[in-house]
C-alpha cells in the first residue's frame, strides 16, 4: 500500500485525484492523511466524495473513510470496467475535476466510456470545460485514445446546476503513445468568448471591449452566445489561443464584488503571459498535461518532454505524486531567458505495466 501524504507541496485536492487515478491505473492501495489539512475547510468536501465515488464505481475500489470532512482515505481499487455512468455533485463543485480523476484509468479500461456529470461546469480554482475540451482533450487524442465531449448546460456557482457529456475511449491497438511538445507550431487564431447567462448584455460588451483595448483584439459581437436562463446567472470571460500543435484557454469568472473590467484584465494578463513566452503551454496546461503524459511513457517505456511557460507549486506536488506510483523521472529545467521550462518524463527502473 501506497502512503501519501496529502498536505504535502501545493496540499490541495489536486494531491487526492492524482492519488485515485494511479491507484486505479497501477492497481496498488492507497492510504491518503491529512487531506486539505492547510485549508480553511480541511478533509474531503462534496466535489471531492464525487471524485471517490466516481473512482470507487469504475474500478470497484473498497473505500474507507469517505465522509464530509476526513481527512483520512483508503482506497483500494479493483480492475477498472468502461460503461455508462452518471454522477451529481449535488453543489456546483467542479465536474471537470471529477472528469480529470477517473480519465486517466479509463484510457486503460476494457471498453468505451459515457459519462454524464452534473454539478459546476466553470469554477475559480479548477480547469473550466472549455479548457479540457480545447485545450487538455486534443493532448489526450494525441496519445491514441479517442473521446467526444459536450456541454449540455453551464453550472456556475452558487448555484451549479451544469451538466456535461464525456465519450472516452481507451487506447486503441497501439497503446497510448508519448510524444514530444516544444514548440507551439504556426499561429492559427484567437478566440474571445464571454458567457453570461441570466446577466445584462452590457457586461459582455465591457469585458471584450477591455480585451480589445488590452491586446488588440477585434470587437466581435458573435462572442456573445446566447445561452438559456436557466444556465446562471453566471460569468466566465474565454481567450482561446489556437496554434498548429496546441491550443490554450484562459479563463476568468465574474463575481458580485467583481468589475467587468478587473475580469477582462485578469483574462488579458494570463494572455500577455503566455505569450511573452515561446514555450508551447501555459501554467495550467503544463500542469494538467504531466499526469497522462507520464502515463504513456510508463506504459511505452519511451521518455517525453515538453516546455511550458513556468512549473507552478501546484505542477511540482502532481509531479512528486506522480513519483509515488509511476516508475517515472520527472526533471525540470529552465530555458534561456524568454522560452519558459522544459519538462522530461522519462522511464526509470522496472518498467513493465
Amino acid at each position: 500500500m501506497i502512503h501519501i501524504d496529502a498536505s504535502q507541496g501545493e496540499g490541495g485536492g489536486q494531491v487526492l485525484r492524482t492519488s485515485l487515478a494511479l491507484s486505479m491505473v497501477t492497481g496498488q492501495p492507497v492510504l491518503l492523511d491529512k487531506i486539505r489539512a492547510r485549508r480553511p475547510k480541511p478533509g474531503l468536501m462534496r466535489q471531492h466524495l464525487t471524485c471517490v465515488t466516481a473512482a470507487q464505481a469504475i474500478s470497484g475500489a473498497q473505500v474507507d473513510g469517505a465522509t464530509l470532512g476526513s481527512q483520512t482515505l483508503q482506497f483500494t481499487p479493483g480492475p477498472v470496467r468502461g460503461g455508462e455512468h452518471r454522477f451529481s455533485i449535488g453543489t456546483a463543485g467542479s465536474v471537470m475535476l471529477v472528469l480529470q480523476t477517473v480519465w486517466p484509468a479509463l484510457l486503460l479500461a476494457d471498453a468505451p466510456t459515457r459519462l454524464t456529470l452534473q454539478g459546476g461546469t466553470h469554477n475559480p480554482m479548477a480547469p473550466s470545460f472549455h479548457f479540457i475540451e480545447r485545450a487538455y482533450a486534443p493532448l489526450v487524442r494525441r496519445l491514441g485514445a479517442a473521446s467526444a465531449l459536450r456541454l449540455r448546460r453551464c453550472g456556475f456557482y452558487p448555484g451549479g446546476g451544469g451538466e456535461i457529456e464525456a465519450e472516452l475511449h481507451p487506447a486503441g491497438a497501439a497503446g497510448l503513445q508519448p510524444f514530444d511538445l516544444i514548440e507551439r507550431g504556426a499561429w492559427l487564431g484567437q478566440q474571445p468568448e464571454c458567457l453570461i447567462p441570466g446577466l445584462k448584455r452590457s457586461i459582455a460588451e465591457r469585458e471584450l471591449e477591455v480585451l480589445h483595448e488590452q491586446l488588440g483584439w477585434a470587437f466581435d459581437h458573435t462572442a456573445i452566445p446566447v445561452m438559456r436562463q436557466n444556465e446562471g446567472p453566471g460569468n466566465a470571460l474565454l481567450a482561446t489561443l489556437r496554434h498548429e500543435h496546441v491550443t490554450e484557454v484562459f479563463c476568468s469568472l465574474g463575481e458580485k464584488t467583481r468589475s467587468a473590467e478587473s475580469v477582462a484584465k485578469d483574462v488579458a494578463r494570463q494572455v500577455k503571459h503566455y505569450l511573452g513566452s515561446t514555450a508551447a503551454l501555459g501554467t495550467y496546461l503544463a500542469d494538467q498535461w504531466v499526469l497522462p503524459l507520464a502515463l504513456a511513457v510508463w506504459r511505452s517505456g519511451r521518455a517525453a518532454r515538453y516546455t511550458c511557460t513556468d512549473v507552478s507549486l501546484h505542477a511540482a506536488t502532481n509531479f512528486s505524486v506522480i513519483g509515488q506510483f509511476l516508475p517515472v523521472r520527472i526533471d525540470t529545467r529552465p530555458l534561456p531567458k524568454g522560452q519558459g521550462v522544459q519538462v522530461e518524463v522519462a522511464p526509470t527502473g522496472d518498467n513493465a505495466p
